[in-house]
């Protein structure tokens, strides 16, 4: 499709071809790519994260001690995978869902867009005279005594008006038409290239986090809903990275799924746009889950909605806070919700009380072992004594036997 548009007074619009737009990588199409790339992610960085875990890497930044998931967390780690599998899964089919619903992105009218824009910026300046009039400023005569030394402010102060600014038409008479000028330009890029997705990504940011909010928020206050959805998220009190899609289904098709579709949806997102934030949205999920406070992972440092904000909520004594997730801490700063207690004091006096049940625990371990020790020595001694016995009584029995024969003989004789 082409098009060449122009108004007399203003810059002509760039003639534009529209075609579909290249896949990302070449092995891959952008449909299937946009599906599993949030999830390839995922596991990704839990796969870091369990391997920091394993090696115990970093123990100076973990929230919780070893002792403690051991102890603490209700579900197995074949319960927790399992369950995050058939959510990816879910999540998998809503994404297909989605990308069929929309439209082939094409490619080849960016530069008729920033036209769009920077004739918009033109027509603005139309408003300065006015503007400048009205608090007592000449903007006329203004614009004709910089002129000479400042020949693109005069043409703004005059209203965009830039009669030095021509350029070719690219017709055989080549027809001088108005251009736009640099700033214009540059100005008019940086809102389609940086303003307007930037808006796009906000919006999105702001319902998911929302949703989310008064989502979880309703599955503490709501008895059913906590005991028959929610809960199964709070079985990991002492939660890891690969553990952060752990919910039940629906919980996790409400909550997760349903919320980032509807606020790709109202964000007015593009099929690229949504792939990378969904992809970003994805780790920041794993990391508010990964049980560490690292001082180097930029993720945690973004917000102040990170690995040792959500943890709180994950705590008996933090279950009714923090409930934001997961980009921002908004929602509970407004409605009263956020932790304001000692949560250092209790973290530590959770880690001794963890250590205390390991130390009693391999006690008890070596006390049975000691006990299964002397037991097996006690047979075995027992054992031998026996056999001391039982060799005894061979001994004398051969010996009777000896002693019977030679009585018997002698008497047999003296018959």
């Amino acid at each position: 499709m082409a098009n060449a548009t122009f108004v007399s007074d203003l810059p002509p619009l760039p003639a534009y071809e529209l075609q579909p737009m290249a896949d990302l990588f070449p092995f891959i199409s952008d449909f299937w790519l946009s599906c599993i790339a949030p999830h390839i992610a995922y596991w990704i960085i839990s796969a870091i994260f369990h391997f920091i875990d394993v090696y115990d890497l970093f123990p100076q930044y973990r929230l919780h001690t070893p002792e403690e998931i051991t102890q603490r967390n209700l579900a197995s780690r074949y319960e927790v995978a399992r369950d995050v599998i058939i959510e990816q899964i879910i999540q998998i089919g809503t994404v297909a869902f989605l990308s069929l619903t929309e439209a082939r992105q094409m490619t080849g009218m960016e530069d008729y867009d920033v036209a769009v824009w920077a004739t918009r910026i033109r027509l603005a300046q139309r408003s300065l005279p006015g503007i400048l009039g009205a608090i007592g400023l000449n903007a006329t005569a203004i614009s004709k005594n910089v002129a000479a030394s400042h020949p693109m402010l005069a043409g703004a102060l005059a209203g965009g008006h830039y009669p030095f600014l021509t350029t070719a038409l690219g017709d055989v008479a080549e027809t001088a038409v108005p251009a736009f000028a640099a700033w214009e330009l540059q100005f008019a890029k940086a809102i389609y290239w940086v303003l307007v997705p930037a808006v796009q990504l906000w919006l999105a940011t702001v319902f998911i986090d929302s949703w989310q909010y008064f989502w979880h928020r309703a599955m503490h206050v709501n008895k059913w809903m906590y005991t028959h959805w929610h809960a199964r998220h709070h079985r990991l009190y002492v939660p890891y990275a690969y553990g952060a899609l752990y919910n039940h289904p629906v919980e996790g098709f409400v909550l997760d799924t349903l919320g980032a579709a509807l606020g790709y949806k109202i964000s007015f997102l593009t099929p690229r746009q949504g792939m990378f934030f969904f992809v970003f949205s994805m780790m920041k999920t794993v990391d508010d889950h990964c049980g560490y406070k690292l001082p180097w992972d930029p993720l945690q440092h973004i917000t102040s909605n990170n690995a040792a904000y959500h943890d709180i909520h994950h705590q008996s004594w933090g279950i009714k806070t923090n409930f934001s997730q997961p980009f921002f801490t908004i929602w509970d700063r407004i409605l009263g919700t956020r932790w304001e207690g000692d949560a250092e004091g209790k973290y530590e006096r959770t880690r001794e009380t963890a250590r205390g049940k390991e130390a009693k625990k391999m006690l008890q371990t070596a006390a049975a072992a000691a006990v299964n020790g002397n037991t097996n020595g006690n047979a075995n001694g027992n054992g031998v004594a026996n056999g001391k016995v039982n060799g005894n009584g061979v001994a004398n029995g051969k010996a009777n036997g000896k002693l019977n024969g030679k009585a018997n003989g002698k008497a047999k004789g003296k018959k």
